[in-house]
């Protein structure tokens, strides 16, 4: 375990090249968050996502005032990232982004330790399975240049502080980010990503083997709340996604109601284990934020060789 320090801080295409190391000094990142309701418009969310940022600027301010220069120095590596991730950031970005983190970290293996987020999946853009994440890790070169120019940031950094900061942007909860990733040279082995035909048995054996519980791969499914699969508001992050999956809008003949979700998707809640917890964040979207937040960091944290201080 490290000792975190925590601070509340607000924030082309080049080719990639490997590193191996990073030669700043890393601390745990949190972002700031929007918990907005279902109902709340997208303007309300944005402008609320606005002020908390220039809260947290001004408590920046305050906090470096009152700090030894080494931490913050340490502050403003964070703010510097984050940042630059919100200059290119957007609500309809933000989907790609969060399948960019789970397409990088899904390719951890317990049994071999090896995969996971290294920040390998710019080596594995042209497998099939990665099909159209070429476009978010474009927006994502363009805030690394500007990251770069002042401090330099791992991929998989950069990845996971983007991951949370789209949760954030869309009204979900606020995830902590340990940064220190040390990016890969390679590409991870194919295969290791769970196939969106599979069945929950074989869903929860996939994840089983990356270290992961029935309950962690639930909550973690939840990511589908954004973006185009069908689950409510595709802009807004909350737990639209399981009161969906309990009402079976695709068993329903013909019509875009048959298209909602993927088969991965419909085949949680036909598993009791599963539907366990579908009905528990179904009604309670605290308790799937939370449970939310925590099985994303355990996510951004596997597989992971830090940089050594």
């Amino acid at each position: 375990m490290w000792a975190p320090t925590f601070c509340t801080v607000t924030g082309a295409v080049a080719s990639p090249s490997p590193r191996s190391d990073v030669s700043s000094k890393r601390r745990l990142l949190p972002h700031a968050a929007c918990f907005s309701g279902r109902f709340r418009s997208n303007d309300d969310s944005y402008l609320s996502y606005e002020r908390r940022s220039l809260v947290l600027s001004t408590m920046l301010s305050l906090v470096l005032a009152h700090v030894p220069i080494a931490n913050a120095s340490e502050l403003n590596e964070v703010s510097v990232i984050q940042n630059g991730v919100r200059s290119v950031l957007s609500k309809a970005k933000a989907a790609g982004i969060l399948r960019l983190v789970f397409h990088d970290a899904g390719t951890f293996d317990l049994n071999s330790k090896s995969g996971g987020m290294n920040g390998s999946i710019i080596y594995e853009l042209d497998r099939p399975e990665n099909a159209g994440l070429s476009k978010s890790v474009k927006v994502l070169e363009k805030a690394k240049r500007e990251i770069d120019s002042i401090q330099e940031v791992s991929w998989a950094d950069l990845i996971a502080v983007a991951g949370a900061e789209a949760v954030s942007l869309c009204g979900g909860p606020t995830i902590p980010v340990r940064l220190g990733r040390l990016d890969s040279s390679t590409p991870d082995a194919e295969g290791k990503l769970p196939e969106e035909t599979l069945d929950a048995i074989a869903l929860k054996r996939c994840f089983q083997s990356k270290g992961f519980s029935t309950q962690e791969m639930v909550a973690l499914s939840g990511a589908h709340s954004i973006g185009n699969k069908g689950f409510g508001n595709p802009f807004q992050f909350d737990n639209s996604y399981y009161s969906i999956l309990l009402e079976k809008p695709w068993t329903s003949s013909g019509g875009m109601s048959s298209m909602i979700g993927l088969p991965s998707d419909r085949a949680l809640v036909e598993d009791d284990e599963c539907l366990r917890w579908i009905k528990t964040y179904a009604g309670d979207q605290i308790k799937f934020f939370e449970d939310f937040k925590n099985a994303y960091i355990k996510l951004v944290n596997t597989g992971v060789s830090w940089e050594v201080s």
